[in-house]
C-alpha cells in the first residue's frame, strides 16, 4: 500500500476517533445531564445526522471543484472550531447548534477522504475504499472506548478530548495532505467510466440512485443493532456492558479479519459479487438473531453481521467510483455517504415505530424481506452500461 494511503488511514482514524468520543454519549448527556426527554434527544440526533448528510453532499461537490486538501481543511476547521467552543459552552442551546455544525464539518470530510484515496491510488480499486473503511471502524472502536473512560471522570472532559482530537487531525491535514494532492495530475480526479455526454451522465446518476436504494436498505437494517436490538437485549436481561462488548467484537473482527477479506477479494474480485454474498450474510444474521435469547447467541449474530459488513460497505463506494463521470468522483462519494447517513437517521425511527406497534419479531420479518431488494438493485443498476458495451462490441465486430 502506498505511503500516502497510510497517511489517509491515520488521518481517518484520528478524525473518526474524535467524532466517536461524543456520539455514543449524546443521548445520555442530554437526558441525564441536561434533563431533556429521550424524544427531544432523538430529534437533536436526527438534526445532527441531517446536517451530516448536507455535509456529505457539500463536501463531495467541493472536492470536485477545489480538490481534497481544501475541502478536508474546511470541513475539519468547522468541526474543530465547533468542538472547541463546545468544550466551554455546553448548555442546551449551544450544544444543539454546535452538534449540528460538527455534523456538517465531519460530513464534509468523509466523502473527500474516500474520493482522495481513490484518486491517489486508482490502481488500488476496492483496496483503497477498504483501507478507509477499516480506518473508520478503528476510529469508532478507539473513540467509543476512550470516550466511556473519559466520561467516567467527567462529562466536561469529553468535550475537551473531542476538541483536542479534531485539532490533531487539523494539524495532520495541514502538514501532510497537501503533498498527497500534489502527486495527482492537476486535480485530475477521474471516474471509472468515460462519459463525455450529458445523457451518459444522467444514465450514470440513475445507476447510482438504483445502487443507493439497496445500500440504504442495508443501513436501515444494520442500525437496528444500535437501537431496537440493543433495547431487546436489555429486555432479555443482557447487561449494558455485555451489549457494549458486541461492538468490541465488531471492531476487532473488522481489523483482524482483513486477511480473510483479502483472500476473498483475490478469489472473487467483483465488488458486485461481494455485495451479493455480503447481503446474503446480512440476511442470515437477522434470521439467526430472531431466535437468539442469550449473549452467546447475540455475539454469534454479531460475528455473522460483521462478515457481511466487511464485504458490502467497501464495495458500494467502489462501484460508485466506477460509475462516476470524470470530475464527479467527489459528488458521487458524497451521495453514497449521504445515503448511509440517511439510513442511520431513518432506521431507528422506522424500527422503533414497528416495534412499538407490533413486536420485534415482526421487525425481523420485515427486514429479512427487505434484504431481497439489494439483490435486485445490484443486479440492474449498471444494465444500461452493460447493454452499451454489448452494442459497441457488436458494432466493432460488424465494422471489421
Amino acid at each position: 500500500m502506498p505511503k500516502h494511503i497510510w497517511l489517509l488511514i491515520i488521518g481517518m482514524t484520528v478524525n473518526v476517533t474524535g467524532a466517536s468520543f461524543i456520539w455514543p454519549l449524546n443521548t445520555i448527556y442530554m437526558h441525564n445531564e441536561l434533563g431533556k426527554s429521550l424524544a427531544f434527544a432523538g430529534v437533536i440526533l436526527m438534526l445532527n445526522q441531517g446536517f451530516a448528510i448536507l455535509g456529505n453532499l457539500v463536501g463531495g461537490t467541493l472536492f470536485d471543484k477545489f480538490g481534497g486538501y481544501k475541502t478536508i481543511m474546511l470541513g475539519t476547521s468547522i468541526a474543530m472550531v465547533s468542538a472547541s467552543i463546545l468544550a466551554f459552552f455546553n448548555s442546551i442551546v449551544p450544544y444543539v447548534v454546535l452538534l449540528m455544525l460538527i455534523g456538517l464539518g465531519s460530513g464534509m470530510v468523509k466523502p473527500s477522504m474516500f474520493a482522495l484515496a481513490s484518486s491517489a491510488w486508482p490502481e488500488g480499486g476496492r483496496r483503497a475504499f477498504n483501507a478507509i473503511y477499516v480506518a473508520q471502524n478503528l476510529g469508532v472502536a478507539l473513540g467509543a472506548s476512550l470516550g466511556g473512560f473519559v466520561a467516567a471522570l467527567s462529562f466536561s472532559y469529553i468535550f475537551i478530548a473531542n476538541a483536542i482530537t479534531f485539532f490533531i487531525f487539523f494539524l495532520l491535514v495541514w502538514f501532510k495532505f497537501k503533498p498527497i494532492e500534489n502527486k495527482l495530475d492537476n486535480f485530475a480526479y477521474t471516474g471509472g467510466i468515460d462519459q463525455p455526454t450529458a445523457i451518459a451522465n444522467k444514465e450514470a446518476f440513475k445507476s447510482l440512485i438504483i445502487l443507493s436504494i439497496g445500500f440504504f436498505i442495508c443501513w436501515v437494517a444494520y442500525v437496528q443493532w444500535q437501537t431496537t436490538i440493543s433495547s431487546y437485549t436489555q429486555d432479555l436481561g443482557i447487561s449494558i456492558s455485555s451489549y457494549s462488548l458486541l461492538w468490541t467484537i465488531n471492531g476487532v473482527l473488522i481489523v483482524a479479519g482483513q486477511p480473510l477479506v483479502k483472500l476473498v477479494a483475490s478469489v472473487i474480485p467483483s465488488p458486485k459479487t461481494h455485495i451479493y454474498i455480503g447481503n446474503t450474510i446480512f440476511m442470515l444474521s437477522f434470521i439467526y438473531v430472531s431466535f437468539a435469547d442469550s449473549f452467546a447467541q447475540f455475539a454469534t449474530g454479531m460475528v455473522i453481521l460483521t462478515l457481511g459488513e466487511m464485504l458490502v460497505w467497501p464495495s458500494v463506494p467502489t462501484l460508485a467510483d466506477q460509475l462516476a463521470p470524470k470530475g464527479k468522483t467527489g459528488f458521487y462519494q458524497g451521495i453514497i455517504n449521504g445515503v448511509s447517513t440517511a439510513g442511520r437517521m431513518i432506521g431507528p425511527v422506522l424500527g422503533g415505530l414497528i416495534v412499538d406497534h407490533f413486536h420485534i419479531q415482526f421487525l425481523f420479518y420485515i427486514l429479512i424481506f427487505l434484504f431481497t431488494i439489494p439483490y435486485i438493485t445490484t443486479s440492474v443498476y449498471d444494465r444500461k452500461f452493460r447493454n452499451r458495451e454489448i452494442h459497441d462490441t457488436k458494432q466493432e465486430a460488424v465494422s471489421h
